[in-house]
């Protein structure tokens, strides 16, 4: 009796051989591995930030919400499939392109909201890095064969759509929680914060820790 064998697909993307295009897209279709791990991962490890908490949060439940359509609509990923090893799995939203497109939405509002308070740099970066990588992402799951055009237009909707919703619920119930949160024997524990209340961070941390390095209670033993 013949056992079926299936892989962990979280990195495993396939090009045609020779095809170098096919190879940086490939490698664009990883950039929501890059965000979860390597940006929020660390951002809880060093920063731990309630928006930033809630931002992942809210990237796992359009992630969830994006398997369950799938589920139930149960629509086929294109033939190239077959070449793939990909056909067990369904293709109708998107996942990459809902991930995505729910990430540059919720970034865009999240720097808008805060447009006079931060440097003007980072819409430009919105505009100009983060759109840009989800519509090359988006791209990529077609061009690679993972998707129909079809598959990663609902991906990108439902993406949007989510963002859009998620950003709403946080900043407009949630953050009104977020002192209590921060003042919650769990939130002390982790050392959970929000800096949404000041205005320049990065000034405000910077000013702060040379003033610790003046202070001699903040000196540590050599």
């Amino acid at each position: 009796m013949s056992t079926q064998l299936r892989a962990i697909t979280l990195t495993h993307v396939r090009y045609q051989t020779g095809d170098h295009i096919g190879h940086f897209l490939a490698w664009i279709s990883l950039i929501p591995v890059f965000i979860s791990l390597g940006g929020f991962v660390s951002h809880f490890i060093f920063r731990r930030e309630l928006q930033g908490i809630f931002f992942a949060f809210g990237l796992l439940i359009a992630q969830f919400i994006s398997d369950s359509i799938k589920l139930f609509v149960q629509q086929a990923r294109p033939d190239t499939c077959i070449m793939l090893e990909m056909c067990d799995s369904h293709g109708w939203p998107s996942s990459h392109s809902n991930y995505m497109f729910f990430f540059a939405t919720y970034f865009t509002l999240l720097t808008y909201q805060r447009y006079d308070m931060i440097l003007k740099r980072q819409m430009s970066f919105a505009c100009f890095v983060v759109w840009p990588l989800a519509v090359l992402t988006m791209w990529s799951r077609v061009y690679l064969g993972y998707h129909t055009v079809g598959q990663v237009c609902a991906g990108a909707s439902l993406g949007m759509f989510l963002g859009f919703v998620w950003f709403w619920v946080v900043n407009a119930k949630i953050k009104k929680r977020f002192l209590a949160i921060e003042e919650s024997s769990i939130g002390r524990w982790f050392y959970i914060k929000d800096t949404s209340h000041i205005p320049n961070l990065l000034e405000f941390e910077y000013e702060n820790a040379r003033a610790a390095r003046r202070h001699p209670s903040y000196k540590r033993s050599e």
